[in-house]
C-alpha cells in the first residue's frame, strides 16, 4: 500500500499478479497535458484490458476481477432490470470488444440495463482512459429515448447524506437524446464529493458539452495533485477542485473507487412506442497508478500493449 499522509484510502491494496506487461509500459513519467504543471507522484503500476474474451463466463474475464450486474437497484428507471446477459464480446470494426446493451418498451417491467465493472476498488490518484463507441441512435426500434453510455470510478456507497468521504468520478456521461433538462446529445463529467439523494442536493463539480459524439472516442481522466482533469480526444474539456455549490468542498477522491461501464435510461419520457435497443462499446480500459499521463502517451501505451499480444495487465500494488 502506498503511503499518502494528506489524503483518506480505503480499501486493501493487494499486490497483483502480472498477467503479462510489455517492458517500460508502465515507469515513465509525463506532464500533466494542457497545462503547465507536472505530477510529483511516482508511476505504481498500471493496469490495462483489451477485452478480447469469448464471453463473461470466460475464466479469464472473472480472473482478472470484472463481474457483470444482476443486482436491482440505482441509478436509472426504478423497477428496471440489471441484466448480465446484457453485457457481451464482439466484434466491431476490426476489433473485440465489450458490448453494453439496453432495452425499453416504455415500462419498467420491460427495461433492462447492463452495467459491468471491477470487483476490487484499487484505483485512486492516477490517469483513467478508456476508448469507447458512443451511439446516437437505437440498433432497432424507435429513437428519442434518454439513454446515457458511462466510463466511471466510484467508491464504496455513501454512509449517510452529503459523506465527505464519498468518491465518484464520471469521465464520460453520454446521453445522446438528452435528459437532465437538455434537449439534445449532451456529454457530461462529473466529480462528486457528496449528495443527499431526496431530494436531490449534490456537492459536485460538472461540465458538459453539446453535440454528438457517435463513434469511438479516447476518454481520460487525471486526477492528480488534487486536480481532476478531463480530456475527449486529447482536448481538454473540464478540470475540477472543488464543488460548483459553494466551494465548500474538494471533489479530488478521497477513497478508492472501482471502475465501472454501464447503460441505463434516465427516465421513460422520451420513449414513443415498440422497443428500442440501444448499445455502447468498449475497445480497452486503461490505469496508471500515481501518474498524469497525457492522452498522447497513454494512445502509445495501449497500441505497445497490442503490438506485444497483451491482451491484459495488472501490476497495481507494485510500490
Amino acid at each position: 500500500m502506498h503511503s499518502r499522509s494528506s489524503r483518506v484510502r480505503m480499501g486493501v491494496l493487494t499486490a497483483a499478479a502480472v498477467v503479462t506487461a510489455a517492458g517500460g509500459l508502465v515507469v515513465t513519467g509525463n506532464a500533466l497535458a494542457g497545462t503547465d504543471a507536472t505530477t510529483t507522484a511516482a508511476a505504481c503500476g498500471a493496469f490495462f484490458d483489451d477485452f478480447i474474451y469469448s464471453s463473461t463466463a470466460d475464466a479469464a474475464f472473472t480472473a482478472h476481477r470484472w463481474r457483470t450486474r444482476g443486482y436491482a437497484g440505482g441509478p436509472g428507471v426504478p423497477g428496471a432490470t440489471w441484466s448480465a446477459a446484457n453485457v457481451s464480446f464482439t466484434d466491431v470494426d476490426g476489433q473485440r470488444v465489450a458490448q453494453l446493451r439496453g432495452s425499453t418498451d416504455g415500462t419498467a417491467a420491460g427495461t433492462t440495463q447492463a452495467e459491468f465493472y471491477q470487483t476490487e476498488r484499487r484505483f485512486f490518484e492516477g490517469t483513467y482512459a478508456a476508448r469507447i463507441k458512443l451511439s446516437d441512435t437505437p440498433v432497432s426500434g424507435p429513437d428519442g429515448d434518454h439513454v446515457n453510455q458511462t466510463f466511471f470510478a466510484m467508491g464504496p456507497v455513501q454512509r449517510f447524506d452529503y459523506d465527505p468521504l464519498y468518491s465518484e468520478l464520471d469521465f464520460t456521461e453520454y446521453l445522446p437524446n438528452g435528459g437532465w433538462g437538455t434537449a439534445g446529445p449532451t456529454n457530461y463529467q462529473t466529480s462528486y464529493n457528496g449528495f443527499r439523494a431526496d431530494p436531490w442536493d449534490p456537492y459536485n463539480a460538472s461540465d458538459a458539452q453539446d453535440g454528438s459524439l457517435a463513434g469511438w472516442h479516447t476518454i481520460v481522466g487525471q486526477a492528480v495533485d488534487g486536480r481532476v482533469t478531463y480530456f475527449v480526444d486529447g482536448v481538454r474539456v473540464a478540470e475540477h477542485t472543488v464543488d460548483y455549490k459553494d466551494g465548500s468542498r474538494s471533489v479530488f477522491p478521497r477513497v478508492e473507487m472501482g471502475l465501472n461501464f454501464n447503460l441505463w435510461f434516465i427516465d421513460l419520457a422520451g420513449h414513443s412506442g415498440g422497443r428500442a435497443t440501444y448499445q455502447e462499446h468498449v475497445d480497452w480500459v486503461y490505469y496508471a497508478d500515481e501518474e498524469a499521463v497525457s492522452p498522447a502517451e497513454l494512445e502509445a501505451r495501449t497500441a505497445a500493449y497490442r503490438s506485444a499480444g497483451t491482451a491484459r495487465a495488472d501490476t497495481l500494488g507494485s510500490c
